[in-house]
């Protein structure tokens, strides 16, 4: 057997300096990566079963970064209230914002028609769609941040204090509505739009300052809700589509390594992680509902279902001159959706 030899010459001594050297270039690479906190911002409350998922996507992240980059999430509207959420992280008042963008009707056009009646079949799938769909428009239509992902609820439904079967039931109703498109859906029908972020729809409702809310079923009990209105129409109408932005100036002041840490984490796998939680949380608020006296949760019938179709197909129309106005071609944007959709088993 030829007995190992170690290297002694000149030679080997060099190799083994630039080994070392290398090392420590590597170790100092990281060292060179300085501590990013950043702020999230999420309105919804505390125990709202987006936060964690919120939470582990930056644990995982601090994970990745070496414990280069951490996050400290303030739930509750701490940082701002829910409507500014997208300004908020334009601004850097928070370094990542939760953003609903149909709390501003007009801005967010090509967004908007993903919250278009009876698109949606679940949240999960649901969330890679849109997310898959969005980023194909995102760096334009939001491009005083950096969007990271999109997602969906659930999906949402009417929830009233009088029984809702067909849309000609609207007229004359008080409707805070999910989402600016959702808005424009009651207009048509003759009822009254009412204007509410979430954590404030329960005092409206309870005031009669509205007479129903589209809403998802879990956070129907989650906001209190279910203790001012009694009658659910059991049909998947609508989505509405959330977006998780980073404020643009945090990212650029951030190294390559952490920048790719950051990336790594704004895909549509990661949208579709964070957003299964809370789809499961929102689909197991249904049987709770129905479990709790006084209230009716009811199916319409396919006649009744078919009215609702016809009656919010002019909404598309509608939205597509919006999308025409930043010159993009409507139909392009929702055949896209309609594919992503198909393509994860979320198309209703």
């Amino acid at each position: 057997m030829t007995p190992i030899r170690f290297m002694t010459s000149a030679t080997g001594r060099a190799v083994l300096a630039l080994s070392a050297t290398l090392a420590l270039a590597a170790g100092a690479v990281h060292a060179q990566d300085k501590p990013v906190n950043l702020k999230m911002s999420s309105w919804v409350p505390a125990q709202h079963p987006l936060n964690p998922s919120l939470q582990a996507w930056a644990d995982d992240i601090k994970k990745a970064s070496n414990g280069t980059i951490t996050a400290t999430l303030f739930p509750s509207e701490q940082l701002g209230k829910a409507f500014d959420h997208y300004d908020m992280a334009r601004d850097g008042i928070a370094d990542f914002a939760y953003i609903n963008p149909g709390y501003q009707p007009g801005r967010f056009p090509i967004m908007a028609g993903a919250s278009l009646p009876f698109l949606f079949a679940n949240g999960k799938g649901g969330s890679a769609a849109i997310d898959e769909w969005y980023r194909s428009y995102a760096a334009k239509e939001m491009k005083d941040v950096k969007f990271c992902f999109a997602f969906v609820h659930d999906p949402g439904t009417f929830h009233a204090r009088k029984k809702i079967t067909l849309p000609t039931d609207i007229k004359g109703m008080k409707i805070r509505p999910a989402t600016s498109t959702i808005g424009q859906m009651v207009t048509s029908l003759g009822g009254t739009n009412v204007q509410a972020s979430a954590p404030e729809s329960r005092d409206m409702l309870e005031r009669g300052v509205a007479d129903a809310i589209t809403f998802p079923w879990g956070s129907i009990g989650l906001f209190g809700i279910d203790k001012v209105v009694s009658y659910h129409m059991d049909v998947p109408l609508y989505v509405t589509p959330f977006v998780w932005a980073m404020n643009q100036s945090k990212y650029d002041s951030m190294s390559p390594a952490q920048k790719k840490v950051i990336d790594d984490h704004c895909t549509s796998e990661w949208a579709e992680k964070v957003a299964t939680p809370w789809a499961d949380f929102e689909f197991a608020g249904r049987a709770k509902i129905a479990g709790q006296a006084g209230h009716e949760i009811y199916k319409l019938t396919p006649e009744q279902l078919d009215a609702w179709r016809k009656a919010t197909a002019p909404g598309e129309a509608q939205w597509a001159e919006g999308v025409k106005k930043v010159s993009q071609d409507p139909k392009a944007v929702m055949d896209a959706l309609k594919a992503s959709l198909a393509k994860n088993k979320s198309a209703l």
